[in-house]
């Protein structure tokens, strides 16, 4: 009886006009506890009257979830995986109320994440994987959630499902392949991106990853045109790239080979075909996949070499003049990654008039932060690993110098560290160049400044006087430094609580007092 009560009650419900009488009568939290039933018949007609009383009325949702609806349609996926019927009705109900702070709450207690990577793989259908996706997408917006599905496995079943689609030429494909790779853009690339995350799922993900370089060879191999991608193949590449490259960072010795192997089929150059096509489309799945994946693929040493004999670094220049903040980001650190360590990198970077320009325009650049501190970091990086006197020169001309030695106070101990460290390594190799330059920006009291500052970390205090050191070999710098007593500062220093500190300390100071 109760079973035909509630299968007339979700046929009623269809009618838009008798949702508020069945609301007002108290009808859904009646209806809650019958989602406890082990009778799959009753579990459907009271999911389906529930569904359609709540259906876009957020009052009624908020409420659900508060007497404890999410338990109940998490286990319905758990226990009647196989029921068509059943998973449908839950999927949907999952789908109205995944926006809902409290229900995502609600769902980072239970074992969700695991359940829909099931249903990912059981999908037969493209409305089925649809419901998912979306379903998906709204619960990668918490970060708690976002760590249950991939540590569930949820980029591996969506990696799955491109390789299955790829090539296809249906529009119905075609939207699933794009909504897969927005979701692994959105697991993986987010604002709340934990490399952490591949770790843990890294063994999964590598057979899957090997898989799709496969594919990609072939497909590159069968192509007319090399250069020719398709929107969803584009997106295909980008997205297996960056997951792949992320195996460098994760276990690079066993992994190096992979990146070099990329490096050499030409992936970088089809990346960077890739950012030229959809920087101007606007189409940010692909840069945010393709960036990343570039970034990635330019640490281990091995892909440096390859990547410059590719003439890699000209492309990425020539890539810099968009106009795309998020981009011009991107790409400023992949040159540094590709800069570090590597003086024919730093070299071919530091005799670029034009980039070493752009790169004092944006140092200056207020309005985006990100970009002028990646900005100053590249500047930095080509001076440290340049060993040629005349990039010295050409930093010097491009007034690169000054925004080096406001880079020494940045509040970031990393940039001024680098600052530091690059400007010792430059004023070791032409500091005559340097020196007027030094003079106006107030490097000498700048370097004062940090010595004296208690909150001035030990590391930059160090290579603040491994600088000074430097500055002595010029006679007006050496003046300077005197007349502005930075003596007595590093006698101060030399009872410091770090050994370093101290040792470097006396060092300064014997050569302050000519005796080294």
């Amino acid at each position: 009886c109760a079973v035909k009560a509630t299968h007339v009650l979700s046929e009623i419900t269809k009618n838009d006009e008798m949702k508020k009488p069945c609301i007002e009568a108290g009808l859904v939290l009646t209806l809650i506890p019958l989602l406890e039933s082990t009778d799959q018949e009753m579990l459907l007609h009271a999911g389906r009257a529930i569904g359609r009383i709540c259906y876009d009325n957020r009052d009624l949702q908020e409420e659900l979830v508060k007497v404890g609806v999410i338990p109940s349609l998490v286990r319905i996926l758990t226990d009647y995986a196989e029921s068509e019927p059943l998973v449908h009705v839950a999927l949907l109900a999952l789908y109205n109320l995944a926006d809902l702070d409290s229900a995502k709450e609600a769902l980072s207690m239970t074992k969700v994440a695991e359940q829909l990577v099931k249903q990912l793989r059981r999908a037969e259908s493209h409305e089925r994987l649809e419901i998912v996706f979306e379903v998906l997408q709204a619960l990668a917006e918490n970060d708690a959630l976002k760590v249950q599905l991939v540590e569930a496995g949820v980029p591996e079943a969506l990696s799955e499902i491109l390789l299955r689609l790829q090539g296809s030429s249906q529009a119905e494909d075609t939207c699933i392949v794009k909504a897969a790779s927005d979701l692994i853009v959105s697991l993986l690339l987010g604002e709340q991106f934990s490399l952490g995350l591949i770790i843990i799922r890294y063994s999964l993900l590598q057979n899957t990853m090997q898989k799709s370089i496969a594919l990609i060879l072939a497909r590159r191999e069968n192509s007319q045109s090399k250069d020719s991608l398709n929107p969803e193949f584009a997106l295909l590449v980008s997205i297996i790239v960056f997951l792949t490259s992320l195996t460098c960072l994760v276990l690079p010795l066993s992994s190096d080979g992979n990146c070099l192997r990329m490096v050499q089929l030409g992936v970088i150059h089809q990346l960077l075909d890739l950012l030229e096509k959809h920087v101007r489309s606007g189409d940010t799945s692909v840069q945010q996949a393709a960036l990343s994946a570039l970034q990635n693929l330019a640490i281990p040493v091995v892909s440096k070499v390859q990547m410059l004999e590719e003439g890699i670094a000209e492309r990425i220049e020539a890539l810099l003049r968009s106009e795309s903040p998020p981009v011009q980001f991107k790409l400023l650190g992949t040159l540094r990654m590709l800069a570090d360590g590597q003086a024919d990198a730093a070299e071919i970077l530091g005799h670029d008039p034009m980039l070493l320009n752009r790169l004092v325009q944006w140092c200056s650049v207020s309005d985006h932060s990100g970009i002028c501190g990646e900005a100053n970091r590249l500047l930095a990086s080509i001076l440290h690993h340049n060993r040629s006197q005349e990039v010295v020169k050409a930093i010097q001309a491009a007034q690169g110098v000054k925004h080096l030695v406001s880079m020494t106070t940045s509040e970031h101990a990393a940039m001024q560290n680098e600052a530091l460290t690059a400007l010792a390594i430059a004023s070791a190799i032409d500091l005559e160049t340097l020196e007027e330059s030094f003079k106006e920006s107030q490097l000498v009291q700048s370097l004062h400044k940090l010595l004296q500052d208690d909150d001035t970390s030990p590391e930059v205090k160090y290579n603040s006087m491994g600088l000074l050191c430097r500055l002595l070999n010029s006679g007006d710098l050496r003046q300077e430094i005197e007349e502005d007593k930075i003596k007595d500062t590093l006698e101060r220093l030399c009872s410091h609580s770090n050994a370093n500190v101290v040792k470097e300390a006396i060092t300064t100071l014997q050569a302050l007092r000519g005796k080294t």
